[in-house]
């Protein structure tokens, strides 16, 4: 699996919309703004919290901007793979 289908995988498993801002598959370094589907009443904290487990676990730095300025998106991500993953 690719890191950028496991990417989706994760944020596919959380019911979140999402895309990519940026991508540097030489760096394995990606950017992505996530929202919440309409009808989602987690508390963006909450959804941040959930997603941050999962990419931990999958050995990526996680790095969050929550409401980020100049957008509609509820949270701004940074996430790269750790250079000790597989």
């Amino acid at each position: 699996m690719t890191e950028r289908q496991l990417i989706q995988e994760i944020l596919n498993s959380e019911a979140i919309e999402y895309r990519f801002e940026n991508v540097d598959e030489d760096s394995k370094e990606y950017t992505l703004l996530l929202k919440r589907q309409d009808k989602d009443v987690r508390a963006v904290e909450t959804i941040n919290d959930e997603i941050k487990k999962y990419f931990q676990s999958a050995n990526f730095d996680y790095k969050e901007e929550l409401h980020p300025e100049g957008t509609d998106e509820d949270i701004r991500l940074v996430i790269k793979r750790n250079n000790g993953a597989k």
